[in-house]
């Protein structure tokens, strides 16, 4: 194993086309890229996890507004194991993947470099190419990768509400985040979740007061605030819109008689676990 890094690139930036002449994995960690390779185009967004191998001529454009950030280690593999012709190219990892924690991992022990730690290296990279190679990995086979404006949109959800309070955010607001129109935006959101994505960010808020009915003793004024909402009036008539019973009734049943939650209903359960990943 080489020394595993980090780098930042500037918006617009580009690398290669270059020849691979070993393994190489790149983990994307903020903002984007497209990647290259003869007729192979990937889109990469936060959480992506790329593996490169010898010989493949590839090129990165990386995103033309904000600056992207990955991380990267470059191996080679014993003579009598397979050039990986047949080994997936990308996956996309989840909340508490593990292969993010051994990626992790990989990334202290080059800047720490401890004593054994190249040895010890070996050993972590071998057991992340394992889990990358077989697979499956939690949530990651039946959930397709989101496109990269919704990914971007995520990222400023969780900048936005990193403080704990899970305010609205305008159609406005989110596609400047992701660099699009929101006509555009819009399509991208009711495609992949059936609701644009005004109406996503309000029902991942009232999942987040879901959860906190269910699981806190906060005062439902509270979880008002907390969420967003302009006073319990308007939290209350839109909780009972969206799960037929207002806050109160709702707490009261309990988990056993809680109606399904829109989060999952409507598939925008892998942003909700983005968007709450420790930072």
């Amino acid at each position: 194993m080489r020394l595993a890094s980090m780098v930042d690139y500037p918006p617009g930036a580009t690398f290669g086309p270059r020849t691979l002449d070993d393994f190489e994995l790149v983990w994307l960690l903020s903002g984007s890229a497209l990647w290259r390779c003869g007729d192979t185009v990937e889109e990469l967004g936060p959480g992506s996890l790329l593996l490169g191998r010898p010989g493949m001529r590839d090129s990165y454009t990386w995103d033309r507004y904000r600056t992207t950030r990955h991380a990267y280690v470059h191996f080679a593999l014993d003579g009598d194991r397979s050039d990986g012709a047949d080994w997936p190219l990308v996956r996309h990892l989840v909340h508490d993947d593990p292969l993010a924690g051994l990626f992790r991992y990989l990334l202290w022990l080059g800047g720490a470099t401890p004593a054994g730690w190249r040895e010890r290296g070996n050993d972590v990279l071998r057991l992340l190419l394992a889990t990358f190679l077989d697979g499956p990995l939690p949530e990651t086979d039946d959930v397709l990768p989101l496109p990269v404006p919704i990914e971007a949109v995520v990222e400023h959800l969780r900048q936005a509400w990193s403080a704990g309070v899970t305010r609205p955010l305008s159609l406005t607001e989110l596609a400047s985040a992701a660099s699009v129109s929101g006509v555009h935006l819009s399509r991208l959101f009711r495609a992949r979740f059936g609701v644009g994505p005004v109406t996503a960010v309000e029902l991942l808020r009232l999942g987040r007061a879901e959860t906190l009915l269910l699981r806190s003793n906060s005062p439902i004024a509270s979880i008002s605030a907390n969420c967003g909402f302009a006073d319990p009036y308007h939290f209350s008539r839109r909780f009972r819109a969206v799960y037929g019973v207002p806050p109160s009734a709702f707490r009261s049943a309990g988990l056993p008689a809680a109606p399904p939650s829109p989060v999952v209903a409507r598939g925008l359960l892998p942003l909700e676990r983005q968007i709450w990943r420790p930072l």
